[in-house]
């Protein structure tokens, strides 16, 4: 695990873009897993500008979201379909068909996740996955306490996400209860990790998952036994870590 600590956002965002940009140039047909929500907004944002500025190919690259809320339809403006669409795939040149998101309006959602977990072995398995982390340690839906060894499944949403993502939604009897997630075994099946975090909000989750022990309360902490997990945090959020960081990481290109 290699955690790396920059001045601001922009200065994550620019990084962990450049380094999902490595991957997609040595390998076209690159496999990624992405995340939603603020953080990795910025991210998106330069992948965006490299692919119209620097011609960063994504026709061939397939993606696999982590997640969705259950309940919520395809074109409501907080799933993360739309989430997603509007924020990164329209300005791309994707291939819908290599768009992969979970749905939450599945008529049978227990087998949609079965066969969920089975397109991403079907298209080679994650070569990268994105991720945040949420305030109280957990990555994708996986709140404290889901299994290490999780796949993708329905989970009862925390009352602390839930208040986290009520800004999103007009009241909280509208924050939906229940999402489908990638589990931790699966996230940790990928090849390669990123993890993002900003803000000062993010400090205690942090510090936990870089310093703490391993543990199923602060799922994040499962990261620390990947073979290529690299932590971009910004000094907010490194507020609450003891030991110093680097900058940079020490090796540009992680295969």
């Amino acid at each position: 695990m290699e955690v790396i600590v920059k001045e601001s956002y922009d200065e994550v965002s620019r990084l962990s873009a450049e380094l999902i940009a490595d991957l997609i140039r040595r390998k076209p047909r690159a496999v990624l897993g992405l995340a939603t929500g603020s953080t990795p907004l910025g991210t998106y944002k330069e992948l965006i500008r490299l692919h119209k500025e620097d011609g960063l190919d994504f026709s061939k690259v397939t993606t696999f979201n982590l997640d969705e809320y259950v309940g919520l339809v395809h074109e409501h403006p907080q799933s993360y379909h739309f989430f997603m669409w509007e924020n990164l795939f329209k300005h791309l040149n994707v291939n819908a068909k290599n768009v992969h998101i979970p749905d939450g309006t599945a008529k049978d959602i227990p087998e949609f996740c079965r066969k969920y977990e089975e397109d991403i072995i079907r298209a080679g398995g994650l070569d990268l996955q994105l991720l945040g982390i949420g305030g109280n340690g957990h990555i994708a839906f996986n709140e404290p306490g889901s299994s290490l060894g999780s796949r993708t499944r329905v989970k009862t949403l925390d009352d602390r996400t839930r208040q986290d993502n009520a800004r999103f939604f007009r009241n909280m009897n509208e924050v939906p209860r229940y999402a489908i997630t990638m589990g931790i075994g699966t996230i940790m099946d990928a090849r390669q990790l990123i993890l993002l975090a900003n803000g000062a909000g993010k400090a205690e989750a942090i510090a936990n998952t870089c310093e703490g022990p391993i543990t199923a309360i602060v799922p994040a902490t499962i990261v620390q036994l990947h073979p290529k997990a690299t932590i971009i945090v910004d000094k907010p959020a490194s507020a609450k870590l003891t030991r110093e960081y680097p900058a940079e990481p020490h090796v540009l290109v992680l295969a």
